[in-house]
């Protein structure tokens, strides 16, 4: 996979990023560009929106802005990180965990450009990545004391700071802002009145597409972000993005695991007795071990609120979404890809060698070596295995052999 990395601080999150990002995919033929929001950028310190609070703002705009977009994944590390933190640890991570195909290429604006030679350990920067210089100040390339890339891309006077200023303008002046960004990023800035928005501001949150998932996967995105933690939505859309590609790979529907990925935690942050209703109601078979660990059923019950909430029916879909915490025997394909995607999307603390079989090795073989990895983990922490776990094991085992 060749990948982008653009990181910021997305105060908010605005088109001209997204435009950037697009560009950046077509100029240097890019499969994935990953967004890395700073947790405390070193040039805009004292910026509204730069607080814990607004750090979690900003993921959610963030996550908001690229709902359902393959080519786009963001990643959390800086915020995990705290303090100010160093490119070349952001490289050093990312590169680690997504494994990209050659190196990746460090997306930064002509603003930030002159000053590169300056940054933390810059040679070991200059050698584990492209330098891909993005036109934000001037049409004109300018030559610099290092190897890197330019991408043409047109600029869009936009700024953070800019649309900042015009939220708090608004009633004065009715200064317009909403088009400057994504409709669901304005719909979340109007709704936490972030950025001194008041009452009087409107948006609408509108999308439109022609793809056969893509309406009802706007609406679970939507769904999960707003009811999960933002690291376990972040959890979620890696899921989503794996099992997209997986889904690629193997000649599955793309779309159906994207949807399967984003919806199978859906009901991670219900209580147990929630869960049980849920459980319940629909005359699932509940184990000895499931009925002492009842988030153990959690896929169970987000597939039923997938069926009921979201009116989807698709039973490769609401397998996957169901068994991807214990496994199953009976599983076809798509539900293997979500039981793998679950466990080696790209913010788990893997061996690198299991992502290397995510892309080279056959689905079985994928999914026996997660399954003998997942069964070591829970053996040393002393914790009891399902039985679905281990007959899929088994089976697993007698098909190789």
């Amino acid at each position: 996979m060749k990948l982008g990395i653009l990181g910021g601080s997305f105060n908010p999150v605005h088109l001209g990023h997204l435009f950037l990002a697009n560009s950046a995919i077509s100029a240097l033929n890019l499969d994935r560009v990953v967004f890395v929001p700073a947790f405390c950028s070193p040039f805009k310190t004292e910026a509204e929106g730069m607080t814990e609070e607004g750090t979690g703002n900003r993921l959610d705009m963030l996550a908001a802005a690229v709902s359902s977009d393959h080519r786009f994944a963001i990643d959390s590390c800086e915020i995990k990180r705290q303090g100010v933190s160093y490119t070349i640890d952001t490289l050093e991570d990312i590169i680690a965990r997504f494994l990209p195909q050659g190196k990746p290429y460090l997306i930064i604006g002509d603003d930030l450009a002159a000053d590169l030679p300056k940054w933390n350990q810059y040679e070991k920067i200059l050698e584990l990545a492209v330098i891909a210089i993005a036109r934000r100040k001037t049409n004109t390339a300018v030559k610099h004391p290092f190897p890197c890339v330019y991408i043409e891309n047109e600029i869009m006077n936009i700024s953070s700071q800019m649309i900042r200023q015009k939220i708090k303008d608004n009633d004065i002046k009715g200064s317009d802002w909403h088009s400057l960004v994504p409709s669901a990023v304005s719909a979340i800035i109007q709704d936490r009145r972030l950025y001194g928005c008041s009452s009087n501001s409107s948006a609408a949150l509108a999308f439109g597409s022609d793809k056969i998932y893509d309406s009802v996967i706007q609406k679970v995105e939507a769904a999960a972000r707003e009811t999960l933690t933002i690291e376990r939505f972040l959890h979620s859309r890696n899921t989503a993005l794996h099992a997209y590609d997986m889904c690629s790979r193997f000649g599955l529907d793309p779309a159906a695991g994207y949807l399967a990925g984003i919806a199978h935690d859906l009901a991670k942050q219900l209580d147990n007795k929630q869960i049980l209703k849920i459980i319940k109601s629909e005359r699932i078979p509940v184990s000895s071990l499931e009925k002492n660990k009842p988030n153990l059923l959690h896929g169970k019950a987000a597939a039923v609120l997938l069926r009921d909430r979201f009116s989807i029916h698709n039973e490769d879909v609401l397998e996957a979404v169901a068994c991807h915490t214990s496994g199953n025997e009976k599983m076809g394909a798509l539900a293997k890809v979500i039981y793998i995607a679950d466990k080696t999307e790209s913010s788990r603390n893997i061996d690198p060698a299991l992502r290397i079989m995510c892309r080279e090795a056959d689905l079985d073989s994928i999914l026996f070596a997660v399954l003998e990895k997942t069964i070591m983990k829970l053996k040393a922490k002393e914790l009891d295995l399902s039985k679905d776990t281990i007959m899929l094991l088994n089976k697993i085992k007698e098909k190789k052999t």
